[in-house]
């Protein structure tokens, strides 16, 4: 019979034989340093600590002090009104044009605004500076290097909702930035003003073609008119053409009454060889060339006895083609003389209302003069150095060793 042995563990009888036999794993050593540690650590001090201590060095002792310099202006349009509005309290109103703003953001940053700012300035002494060669204007003096480098030193902010420009210039001394920001300003508001002219001329242009058409097509007219006088003689023929009318009238009038009393004689059993028949034919026949001779004045030509019915009808006709001619051209002048005053009129608008139209540039920021260099931002550059440098490196590391585990 067996006894429990007092103070031992009672429950180490029933446990499993195979229970006993498993041991307990021995707690893991520290961990060595090994070769591929000692590259990592290698790999970041070349990728990322060497770098950024030379960027800082770069930054903080070789890197020149940049100043900035700013300016804000925006295209305003005026509408000047009359003497009359003015008088009766009524101002233009001014607003700013998007139009020529877009077009100015993009002439601040073309090469053309380079060149005219450079012929103004020496943009490469200015931004060419001993020992900077990274944030300084290098050696290639060609004008796509100038532009390259006009693009970093001058920053163009341009806010569409309200049509404002600000413009941010660079240089290494306050002075000369100030000098390029007013520049820059001068040569928007020419640009400005040349775009002003020009919508001018736009403005005027067809006013001034459809004017000298009408002109030439009233020339043409009075010519015709001074052609038609010429050839017939008449300076208002209508006026002539009734006056004259009125003589042959009167000569027919008397021509009827010289023939009634002729024929009143033959009816009295006159001879036809009396005197006063005699007469009377001689008075006849001298008002039937009076006749003749007037009617000959309008072209009408008339064959045989002009007291016929067929001379009746043939000076008729040569009336009527006379004034039928006249009355043509006449229309055609005063059609000539309301188209042209009509155009002189719209010309007279147009230019009167591109005169008063007027498009300047207008500053709401002076050119300032900077008292303290901001430029370059070194901290941020740092920061984003740094930042860039250690997330490329783990990158890297993490690529390495997932290589490295796959085999």
């Amino acid at each position: 019979m067996k006894h429990a042995i007092p103070g031992s563990d009672s429950t180490s009888a029933t446990v499993p034989q195979g229970r006993q036999d498993a041991a307990p794993r021995p707690a893991a050593g520290p961990t060595r340093v090994r070769r591929r540690h000692r590259l990592l650590m290698l790999s970041f001090v070349l990728w990322v600590v060497i770098p950024l201590v030379a960027t800082g060095w770069y930054l903080f002792t070789v890197a020149h002090d940049q100043f900035a310099s700013k300016v804000g202006f925006a295209v305003r349009t005026e509408e000047v009104g009359s003497t009359l509005a003015f008088l009766g309290g009524v101002a233009g109103l001014s607003g700013s044009s998007s139009s020529d703003t877009d077009i100015l953001y993009e002439y601040i940053q073309s090469q053309q605004m380079v060149r005219a700012v450079s012929a103004r300035l020496d943009l490469r002494e200015i931004y060419t500076v001993p020992g900077d060669p990274v944030f300084a204007l290098g050696e290639d003096a060609r004008i796509e290097a100038l532009w390259t480098y006009w693009q970093r030193m001058v920053k163009v902010f341009y806010d569409r909702g309200s049509s404002l420009i600000e413009v941010r210039v660079l240089a290494f001394d306050p002075a000369d930035a100030t000098a390029v920001a007013t520049t820059i300003f001068d040569e928007s508001s020419a640009m400005i003003n040349t775009l002003s002219t020009i919508a001018r001329a736009d403005a005027t242009r067809y006013a001034e073609g459809d004017l000298q058409r009408a002109q030439e097509r009233l020339k043409q007219a009075r010519q015709a008119t001074t052609a038609f006088r010429n050839r017939t003689g008449m300076i208002d023929p209508l006026a002539d053409i009734q006056g004259q009318m009125g003589v042959v009238n009167a000569l027919q009038s008397q021509l009827a009454d010289e023939l009634v009393s002729r024929q009143t004689l033959l009816d009295a059993a006159t001879s036809v060889s009396d005197p006063r028949v005699t007469q009377l034919d001689g008075r006849i026949e001298a008002i039937r060339k009076q006749v003749v001779e007037q009617r000959s004045q309008f072209g009408g030509s008339v064959n045989g006895l002009v007291g016929s019915a067929a001379d009746q009808v043939s000076g008729d006709a040569a009336y009527a083609t006379l004034l039928e001619e006249y009355e043509g051209l006449e229309m055609d002048r005063e059609f000539a003389e309301k188209s042209f005053l009509a155009a002189l009129a719209a010309r007279n608008d147009a230019m009167a209302k591109a005169q008063r139209q007027s498009r300047y540039l207008a500053s709401y920021v002076a050119p300032t003069l900077a008292q303290t260099a901001e430029y370059p931002r070194r901290f941020v550059l740092m920061f984003t150095i740094g930042g860039f440098l250690l997330i490329s490196w783990s990158i890297a590391a993490m690529i390495y060793y997932s290589l490295r585990d796959r085999r």
